[in-house]
């Protein structure tokens, strides 16, 4: 899946959290050579996302996944009784609602060769289950 206009980028995970692929993403668009365009970014998964994010404090990583712990607890919380899909344990349904609260697929503008990123923003895979994973992002530059 590797060509100059796409690229499947893999991203080990341990568990749940936030992982700046932000270089990966930019070191992308320097080598597709394109000084203007729309790159799109999709996670090849149903139990974590993708977001754009603050990357300069730290705490900000921490405080949302507090907070989607707290919003979605594991199915073995007394509020989360009515879950039926437990196959996969505790955590895979609470990893696929977070997930369908948040975004599989984000775009960003290239503009003269580079990602039109604010000051402080940076790419994330959102890591929802808690078990170590290898996630598939596809990067696609097009027009």
């Amino acid at each position: 899946m590797t060509s100059s206009l796409q690229r499947k980028l893999i991203v080990p995970t341990t568990g749940p959290g936030l992982h700046e692929v932000t270089g990966a993403a930019r070191q992308f668009v320097r080598e597709a050579g394109r000084p203007i365009g729309l790159l799109t970014l999709f996670v090849r998964h149903t139990s974590c996302s993708l977001l754009v994010q603050e990357n300069a404090d730290p705490d900000v990583s921490r405080d949302l996944e507090a907070f989607f712990r707290r919003l979605v607890p594991p199915a073995t919380d007394a509020s989360m009784s009515y879950i039926v899909h437990l196959l996969e344990g505790p955590d895979d349904m609470p990893a696929h609602i977070k997930a369908a609260l948040t975004a599989v697929s984000i775009s960003i503008p290239v503009v003269d060769g580079e990602l039109a990123l604010g000051t402080w923003q940076g790419i994330y895979l959102f890591e929802h289950r808690v078990n170590p994973h290898r996630r598939e992002i596809v990067l696609h530059l097009g027009n």
